[in-house]
């Protein structure tokens, strides 16, 4: 399931360049979700491929993954406005399209606050639960779920860096 080229079931519709739809294999075993499209992102139409992209790539490329491996996707398919975190109600909007792209699959990694309290719930610190393998329930199926840091959170924090790169290490055994 896709939004419709001119989607309109939120505001984020007004700023935005491109819908940004998931890219890599759509019948991937693992999806990667991210918080929301960036300035590149919104231009290009793809997800991660500014500077955050380039992070989750070499973390990704060091565990022998490469983007056609993994289905790469958003919460949201639209640039939030200065790109701030996506509102529960933006997040809400998108989520049936979210939803189809995860159903089926056998890992989800959910990077990032915002991708992790859409995705579960959780409202706690993201250092307290990173790369802890838990459940999410998909449309009526349990899939694995592993909450671990944005690659934008890993430009200045080396801690957040490693544990991204044990996340896909993780992802490396599910595929």
């Amino acid at each position: 399931m896709r939004p419709d080229a001119d989607c309109r079931l939120c505001g984020l519709c007004e700023g935005r360049t491109n819908i940004v739809l998931p890219d890599g294999d759509p019948g991937a075993r693992v999806v990667i979700v991210g918080e929301g499209p960036g300035e590149n992102e919104d231009i290009l139409g793809r997800p991660f491929v500014g500077r955050s992209g380039k992070i989750l790539e070499d973390a990704m490329a060091s565990a022998g993954i490469s983007r056609s491996d993994v289905l790469i996707t958003n919460t949201v398919k639209c640039r939030p406005p200065g790109n701030r975190d996506p509102t529960a109600e933006e997040m809400a909007a998108c989520r049936p399209f979210l939803e189809s792209e995860l159903s089926g699959r056998a890992l989800v990694i959910g990077l990032g606050r915002s991708a992790v309290r859409d995705l579960t719930g959780y409202e706690g610190k993201l250092s307290d639960i990173a790369n802890r393998l838990d459940t999410i329930t998909v449309m009526g199926e349990e899939i694995d779920f592993l909450p671990t840091y944005h690659p934008a959170a890993c430009i200045y924090n080396k801690s957040a860096r490693s544990a991204l790169s044990e996340a896909m290490e993780i992802a490396g055994r599910y595929l």
